[in-house]
């Protein structure tokens, strides 16, 4: 009897175009018209989570940490759309849309390398908070506030303030392209091929370092319109979460490729 080794199809990448970002936002919309249930379910829990975090930050009486953690919150956004991911290639594949089968497949992935991401995600989070917390205590010192608009009105109208806000943006736009890089490729692959999560984020960076300016132009659309949909009390990801999510499928599907 002879065993054999089944090996993941080797991957290709394609430089990406600005024309890639227009109809892969383009085949997004479409995709939530088609299955607008999905995408409403998946940006409303997303959307919960958020109003979750922000509401546990003021009954710790931590208002001021508000903002970093809201901010902080939409790193997690690849992850949140692997559901989103799975329902665009049910599309793509012209399978049914039914939700045991797809909430069966978002279960699954714990067992999946998707798990290593969903870990170096939060890790990435908890980095967001401690930098945060590290600038606080470099221009603002261990004050307390007692209202988030005294913590408004210290980094607006302060030196001290204006540097922490300056400074937590730059860090924080740092972070943000990092993780980025690292999973704008490797969430929608793990989800579709059985590779390994350090095979994924490789993948993940090398997509991005072929085409930096069209895909730090993708992170940049996203980083806006998730910034802008949260200003309404998050609600605006109902809408913006399942769209970027099926759009993210889309490039991925464009810029990568196999080979047997």
């Amino acid at each position: 009897m002879t065993s054999e080794t089944t090996y993941p199809p080797k991957i290709v990448i394609r430089a990406g175009t600005v024309a890639d970002l227009r109809a892969a936002l383009s085949d997004g919309w479409k995709d939530f018209l088609k299955a607008p249930g999905f995408g409403l379910f998946f940006g409303g829990f997303f959307a919960l989570g958020g109003i979750a975090i922000l509401a546990m930050t003021w009954a710790l009486g931590l208002s001021y940490l508000a903002y970093p953690t809201a901010v902080g919150f939409s790193l997690i956004g690849p992850f949140a759309a692997v559901g989103l991911y799975e329902v665009s290639r049910r599309l793509s594949a012209g399978q049914d849309l039914v939700w045991r089968d797809v909430l069966d497949v978002i279960f699954a992935q714990r067992r999946r390398e998707i798990g290593w991401m969903a870990f170096v995600t939060m890790f990435m989070l908890i980095m967001w908070m401690y930098q945060v917390r590290v600038l606080l205590a470099i221009f603002l010192g261990f004050q307390s506030f007692t209202s988030f608009d005294g913590f408004l009105t210290v980094i607006l109208t302060t030196y001290d303030g204006l540097a922490f806000l300056i400074l937590g943006h730059a860090f924080g736009a740092v972070l943000a392209l990092i993780l980025f890089s690292a999973t704008v490729i490797s969430f929608p692959l793990l989800l579709e091929q059985e590779h390994d999560f350090i095979t994924a984020m490789i993948t993940s960076f090398k997509t991005v370092t072929m085409s930096p300016l069209v895909m730090i132009g993708w992170a940049a659309i996203i980083g806006l319109t998730l910034y802008l949909s949260m200003l309404p009390a998050f609600l605006g990801l109902l809408v913006t979460l399942p769209v970027l999510g099926h759009a993210t499928w889309h490039l991925y599907k464009r810029l990568i490729s196999f080979e047997t």
